[in-house]
């Protein structure tokens, strides 16, 4: 007689699943288009965006795992805190080799001007965010690129879920673990290129591959895994919000091969 006893329920496993999306992201044709300095500046102008998001994903996470009101109240988790201060110092507080300090947003934009890339979209953006215009106005009117609207668009739906696991695991995997992977392509066409053109991208992207591959995605992945612990439907959520991110790089990156 047949058991009626029922199988076990399906177990998400308990770690990020990306698919084969993180292989199509860092071989994307983009890479090998971006082969003129015409063309990088365009990248750049689109890109910018994505640069600005970055800081935004990070501070939601900061505001989520540290303490950013009055009055002060320790978080529950110290470790969490003191790894997310550190990447808060690194990406908006950075050394310049010159002496003082500056974001990589703000350096992004200085590579951009000494390489003639056009500013004034991602300017207009900040300007309209400055006099508290809703951000859903500013990015429809900012003149920036479709497809890098739209990019933003969706990191913001991440950071307005709420989810702290999910907006984690976003700035980990959409960003921290992929970035080094695909600036590399662009350091190497970048290595032969005048420097007084292009050595403040250069440096951005050098500072970028540096801090995220060698310090900030290792300790990005320890949140996430200490954020999800044993529960399979965070890292099942975790995941998706993962694949997500990096298929939305995806679509920025077709929008811009298409010309």
């Amino acid at each position: 007689m047949p058991s009626s006893v029922a199988p076990p329920p399906f177990a998400a496993p308990l770690t990020i699943d990306l698919g084969d999306a993180r292989e199509r992201l860092v071989s994307h044709p983009i890479y090998g288009l971006v082969d003129s300095p015409e063309r990088l500046r365009r990248f750049m102008e689109a890109h910018v965006f994505a640069v600005w998001d970055f800081q935004s994903l990070l501070k939601a996470m900061q505001q989520r795992l540290t303490c950013t009101t009055l009055p002060w109240l320790p978080t529950p988790d110290p470790e969490a805190r003191r790894l997310v201060n550190e990447i808060v110092l690194d990406e908006e507080s950075d050394e310049l080799p010159e002496g003082g300090s500056a974001s990589h947003f703000e350096l992004y934009l200085d590579g951009m001007r000494q390489a003639g890339a056009d500013t004034g979209p991602i300017d207009r953006l900040i300007a309209m965010l400055r006099q508290a215009a809703p951000l859903s106005q500013a990015l429809a009117t900012c003149g920036g690129h479709p497809a890098a609207i739209e990019f933003v668009r969706r990191s913001f739906a991440v950071i307005e879920s709420g989810k702290t696991h999910t907006i984690v695991a976003a700035f980990t995997y959409g960003r921290e673990d992929v970035i080094p992977d695909m600036f590399r392509h662009l350091v190497v066409q970048l290595a032969e290129q005048e420097p007084a053109t292009w050595g403040r991208f250069r440096f951005y992207l050098e500072r970028h591959i540096e801090h995220d591959d060698e310090k900030h995605a290792p300790v990005c992945r320890r949140i996430v895994a200490r954020l999800c612990g044993t529960d399979p439907v965070k890292w099942a959520e975790a995941s998706a919000t993962a694949r997500d991110c990096i298929e939305a790089r995806i679509a920025f990156w077709d929008a811009l091969a298409k010309g």
